[in-house]
């Protein structure tokens, strides 16, 4: 008899699979769009993204069934808790629909009852993504707690995410700002905090270990940017603090009690510095490098008299003429966008890596817009110098940092718009000057993921191809007391 309903349950089961399995027939039809997460609609997508795996927003749906079809030919089919697609068969569908677009139609079950949705579309982009992956930072949105983080990888074509360095076994230091140059992981940089701090940066396999002097420089040597040729690397150097607010809908102001930017020659070992960019009374941070290789952006604000003014700290966006052949900054100072002219504060300047556009974040003071709800990105067209807020991908919630891909046609940026506590990573398409409906970075179990994940993605970035670093050899070279 236990055998018999063994047999019985095992059969109910294969039914529902099957039932599960096949498009429901008996659905009523619905005049609205699914209410899915993450919200996937009428996004535009590379064809070498790994699966938009999604689910309904509503907890009480019990099952779900998806046909795809391409405008221009196939079809995919997922059923079960949440959409779940075969990546094959994923990439098949959408590299025979490059230009063309994808129409998802969803059905769910909520009380035994099936309901069919309006279809909703993705448009595939005849322009491939054109990278690996992404590097990023995973750390919990604490002030002073960082027990456990670390610097990862992953790849955007599937789901696969390794670890390149994690702070277990260096006594839970704090692990930062991991910057390639130009998406090429053959030369990156990283910051160690803590007893065995210090600057790693990595040049074709080769590791060196800086510690930058706080009575020389006036702070540790944070947000890096390489110069193209990759013999350059600027940074601005800081002595960061912090405050909390005590009634406001921020947190917490992260500032500056001095910040400079200056430049590193990896092939010298000297520090390139000049009174331009080293302002005694200025506030000097965030470099980047045209994509050429002529300009060195960077912020500067007056600075103010912390904590009692902090509101009042606003950065302008500027730039100075870089000669690499000599290594010597320029003699004028340009203005790209004045705080007299905004009211607001630029932060984050990031070039297009074809030197046609530029985006940086502008929020209503300080730079670590991370913490600031109102934080928007900004784009500006170097031909003219023309400014406007990208509303395209823009939300109610803090827009901070953001990368470029290297053909200038994808960036990506991170968000608070999920949750308004953790920063996700979005990715947008972007073409003659607009950007499409940004989407977030796709997981095999998305919202199970992102409901578990309780860590924010910071700095994040492309990467042409895997960061070939072993966790292991790093944690020793940063822990030998005879390093470099």
């Amino acid at each position: 008899m236990a055998r018999i309903t063994s047999y019985f349950l095992t059969l109910s089961a294969v039914l529902a699979l099957v039932a599960c399995s096949s498009s429901p027939r008996q659905a009523r039809d619905v005049a609205q769009q699914p209410a899915i997460y993450p919200d996937y609609t009428d996004v535009t997508v590379p064809a070498d993204i790994a699966p938009l795996n999604f689910a309904m927003t509503d907890d009480d749906v019990s099952a779900i069934d998806v046909e795809v079809t391409g405008s221009k030919g196939g079809t995919l089919h997922a059923s079960g808790a949440y959409a779940d697609f075969e990546l094959e068969a994923w990439h098949q569908l959408l590299s025979q629909n490059k230009g063309g677009r994808l129409s998802f139609c969803v059905s769910a079950e909520k009380s035994g009852q099936w309901v069919r949705y309006q279809p909703f579309t993705v448009s595939v982009s005849p322009v491939p993504l054109g990278e690996w992956g992404i590097t990023y930072r995973l750390v919990a949105p604490s002030y002073k707690i960082y027990s456990r983080m670390g610097l990862y990888q992953r790849c955007l074509s599937n789901f696969e995410e390794t670890v390149m360095i994690d702070n277990t076994d260096l006594h839970n230091t704090c692990l930062n700002c991991h910057t390639a140059n130009q998406t090429n992981p053959d030369r990156y940089v990283f910051h160690i905090r803590g007893e065995r701090g210090g600057t790693a940066i990595v040049r074709d396999g080769k590791v060196e270990l800086l510690k930058a002097s706080r009575q020389e420089l006036g702070g540790a040597m944070v947000y890096p940017y390489w110069h193209p040729q990759g013999r350059y690397c600027a940074f601005s150097t800081n002595s960061t603090a912090q405050m909390f607010h005590m009634a406001s809908n921020k947190r917490i102001e992260v500032y500056d009690e001095a910040s400079d930017v200056f430049v590193y020659d990896t092939k010298t070992g000297t520090v390139i510095n000049d009174s331009l960019i080293m302002k005694h009374d200025w506030a000097e941070n965030c470099p980047a490098f045209s994509p050429d290789g002529r300009w060195l952006y960077f912020i500067t604000a007056r600075r103010q008299t912390y904590p009692h003014d902090f509101d009042k700290e606003r950065y302008s966006l500027c730039r100075v003429a870089f000669d690499a052949a000599t290594g010597k900054i320029g003699t004028q100072v340009d203005t790209l966008v004045h705080t007299a002219q905004t009211g607001k504060s630029v932060t984050w300047p990031r070039p297009s890596y074809d030197g046609r556009y530029l985006i940086y974040t502008q929020a209503d003071y300080g730079y670590f817009s991370i913490w600031h709800p109102e934080a928007d990105l900004w784009l500006m067209d170097l031909s003219d110098a023309t400014t406007r807020p990208l509303s395209e991908v823009n939300s109610h919630r803090a827009e901070s940092l953001h990368s470029w891909s290297t053909n200038s046609h994808w960036f990506l940026f991170t968000s608070r718009r999920d949750d308004g506590l953790y920063t996700r990573v979005y990715f947008s398409f972007f073409d003659k000057g607009r950007a499409t409906k940004p989407f977030m970075l796709p997981q095999r179990d998305p919202r199970r993921y992102y409901r578990r994940l309780m860590y924010s993605y910071n700095t994040p970035d492309f990467t042409s191809k895997p960061v070939e670093t072993s966790p292991d050899d790093m944690n020793t070279r940063i822990r030998d007391p005879k390093r470099q």
